[in-house]
C-alpha cells in the first residue's frame, strides 16, 4: 500500500494516522506541493484531481481522504472504525460530510488564507462558516465521547485535523470544552501520531 501525501497537509494526515494506529504496513510517497508535484500528468493518473492524499492498493487508486480512510477502515479495522449496518455507517458519514464542509470549507480554509497559501472568499466568512462547525461539534462532545457511535471511529479522525488547527484560522478553541477534551482524549488512543505542521 502506497500513500500520497505531504507532511503539512492535514487531509493526508488523516488516513496516515489510522494506518499508525491499526498497524497497516504501507508506503509514504512524499509528494512536494510548493513544487506543484501533485499537478503533475504522472500524479494526475493516480488521482485526477490533483490533490492529496491519494491511496494506491492492489494496483487500484483512491483519492480523498474521506475515500481512504473508507478503504483503510473497512479492510483493516472491521466494523470498529466504520460499522457495516447501515444505521451506524450514516451517523459515521454525517459527521464526515462535516469534515469536508463546514470545516474543510471554513477552517481550513481559513487557516490557509492567514498562512498566505490561499486567497478564498472572505475570511470573516469563512471563520463563521468553521464556527457553525464546531458548534455542530461541541454540542455532540457536550453529552458523548465521541462524535459517532460513543467510540473512536473515522468520523473522529476527518474531523480532528482541521478542528485541532482552528487557532491558526483565527478561531479560538477556548468556548468549545467539549472540543479539547476530544482532543485529548484522540491524541491519548494507541498508537496515535503528531501531525506535522
Amino acid at each position: 500500500m502506497k500513500l500520497y501525501m505531504s507532511e503539512r497537509s492535514g487531509n493526508a494526515y488523516k488516513p496516515r494516522v489510522l494506518l499508525e494506529m491499526l498497524k497497516v504496513p504501507y508506503e509514504k510517497i512524499m509528494v512536494d506541493s510548493g513544487k506543484k508535484e501533485h499537478k503533475t500528468e504522472a500524479f494526475l493518473k493516480i488521482n485526477p484531481r490533483g490533490q492529496l492524499p491519494a491511496l494506491e492498493d492492489e494496483g487500484r487508486n483512491y483519492w480523498d481522504s474521506t475515500a481512504c480512510l473508507v478503504y483503510i477502515a473497512r479492510k483493516h479495522g472491521g466494523d470498529r472504525w466504520l460499522p457495516g449496518d447501515p444505521a451506524g455507517m450514516a451517523e459515521v458519514m454525517q459527521w464526515m460530510a462535516l469534515a469536508q464542509n463546514e470545516i474543510r470549507y471554513g477552517l481550513q480554509i481559513a487557516r490557509g488564507n492567514l498562512r498566505g497559501r490561499r486567497k478564498w472568499g472572505n475570511l470573516g466568512e469563512l471563520q463563521a462558516h468553521g464556527r457553525a462547525g464546531l458548534d455542530v461539534v461541541e454540542a455532540r462532545l457536550r453529552e458523548h465521547p465521541w462524535l459517532a457511535l460513543d467510540r473512536p471511529t473515522i468520523a473522529d479522525l476527518a474531523c480532528y485535523p482541521y478542528v485541532h488547527t482552528a487557532p491558526e484560522s483565527g478561531v479560538s478553541l477556548e468556548s468549545y470544552p467539549g472540543i479539547l477534551a476530544w482532543i485529548e482524549r484522540l491524541e491519548a488512543l494507541p498508537g496515535w501520531i503528531k501531525r506535522s505542521q
